[in-house]
């Protein structure tokens, strides 16, 4: 049952997200500004979900993205966003403090 609902959401623990970023994967953080300051992952972007839409400019479609929040739920609507504006290669990190732990080792 819990890998249903991981595969309904969109991510796996089978996706190898520390190949992802040494190939160059943006981290796509997509809690509040407010959340995002009290602490997120070195190196990743955020743009609110709520404010997705209009933040799309700053991404390239070339780029592998992960998304994450606080739990996994805005990640994933981020990336069927992303996905729907022809962002091709997305992933749902799910909950950022999560991803922050397999991207140290």
């Amino acid at each position: 049952m819990f890998d249903f609902i991981k595969l309904l959401f969109g991510f796996s623990t089978k996706i190898d997200f520390n190949k992802l970023v040494l190939a160059g994967a943006i981290i796509l953080d997509v809690r509040t500004k407010n959340e995002f300051s009290r602490g997120h992952i070195i190196g990743s972007v955020n743009i609110p979900v709520q404010e997705l839409s209009n933040g799309l400019k700053n991404l390239k479609k070339g780029n592998a993205i992960i998304t994450c929040c606080a739990s996994g739920m805005r990640s994933a609507s981020a990336k069927k966003i992303l996905l729907s504006q022809g962002f091709n290669t997305v992933y749902n990190g799910g909950a950022w403090l999560g991803l922050k732990n397999k991207l140290k080792g």
